[in-house]
């Protein structure tokens, strides 16, 4: 098949983009290449997916509409996924305009730019964040998600309210699917996991926000992948409604419309997860105990009954297993980097 792709410089697309292109679909992915964190990161992931010659780059920012439309007439896909987004929910509190004309503007771009070629299936990402500090668990689908603690989880709540008006309006099948935690290799740098790893490496003591009374309900990158692969192939409609006896449905009364957690529904204690960390480097961390911040929330705990309702299948790999491939990975990473240098 062939496959639009936002956002194959970073972590989810890469791993997304590389899975594609191994099982031998087209891939033609859009990214801007920011700033936010170390590009030559961001360099190094697309030059694996150019080894492919089934993948295609084009670089620029998704408030560039006429660049967007290049895009898809190189693609000419049947199937976008948008993953593009300025990230991070601390950095939000900082540049709050970056979220504004990325998750906004750009995101509108791309939904108008989905009503005029009619892909088979519309795929956007979503976050955990959403559910702001519900207490109520496991965060289900259907659950409120309309009050919202980051400007971050308010731009994507308001993407995922333009694209149900916009599934209604002109009928392409979308879905937005809701990310929890997601780590593994070639992971984000301002990612808790990265950093710990990098921390402890380096000899410096790692920050523990909120004291460590906090869980995450952690997903490992190929199980996420897996996910979006097989929601991918449910655009939503009425013939794959989900019974009510297994999952609430969030599959619209109005439009092709779904919206879908992906995630393993174990959350993790955070003091569990540092410890995991040491294990894994073989060496003890250095904590700074530290009060919550900002815009953080106590816990992340998806419920999976629609995602396994829907596909079959629902993150299950540990996080002692995935956090020693993430420190694999990293050692590795330095190991070249080191060689380069």
């Amino acid at each position: 098949m062939r496959y639009l792709i936002t956002g194959t410089a970073g972590f989810i697309g890469f791993h997304l983009a590389k899975r594609l292109l191994d099982e031998g679909h087209f891939v033609v992915g859009f990214d801007g290449m920011t700033p936010y964190y170390d590009v030559t990161l961001k360099q190094r992931r697309h030059a694996i997916l150019e080894r492919s010659n089934g993948f295609k780059a084009v670089t620029a920012m998704l408030e560039d509409r006429s660049a967007l439309e290049r895009a898809a007439e190189l693609a000419e896909p049947e199937v976008i996924i948008h993953l593009a987004a300025q990230a991070g929910v601390r950095y939000s509190l900082e540049n709050p305009k970056a979220y504004v004309d990325s998750n906004l503007v750009g995101s509108w771009n791309i939904l108008d730019l989905a009503r005029t070629i009619a892909p088979k299936h519309l795929m956007l990402a979503s976050t955990s964040s959403i559910y702001g500090a519900n207490e109520k668990v496991p965060f289900a689908e259907a659950d409120r998600a309309d009050e919202p603690m980051t400007l971050y989880a308010a731009t994507k709540k308001s993407m995922e309210l333009m694209a149900h008006s916009y599934a209604h309006l002109y009928k392409v099948p979308t879905t937005a699917f809701r990310f929890f935690t997601v780590y593994g290799p070639w992971g984000r740098p301002d990612m808790a996991l990265f950093k710990f790893v990098d921390a402890i490496r380096g000899g410096r003591p790692i920050d523990i926000y909120g004291e460590g009374r906090m869980s995450r309900d952690f997903t490992y990158i190929d199980d996420l992948v897996e996910g979006i692969v097989r929601l991918s192939r449910i655009a939503p409609s009425d013939e794959n409604r989900v019974d009510a006896d297994k999952a609430a449905d969030t599959l619209s009364r109005h439009a092709p419309f779904r919206v879908v957690n992906i995630g393993g529904g174990q959350p993790v204690e955070l003091m569990t997860f540092v410890e995991t960390v040491e294990k894994a480097m073989g060496r003890p961390a250095v904590r700074n105990m530290l009060p919550m911040q900002q815009g953080d929330v106590p816990r992340t705990y998806a419920s999976p009954d629609l995602l396994e309702a829907l596909t079959g299948f629902k993150p299950s790999l540990s996080v002692e297993e995935g956090v020693a491939r993430f420190v694999e990975w990293y050692e590795q990473y330095c190991r070249n980097a080191d060689t380069v240098a």
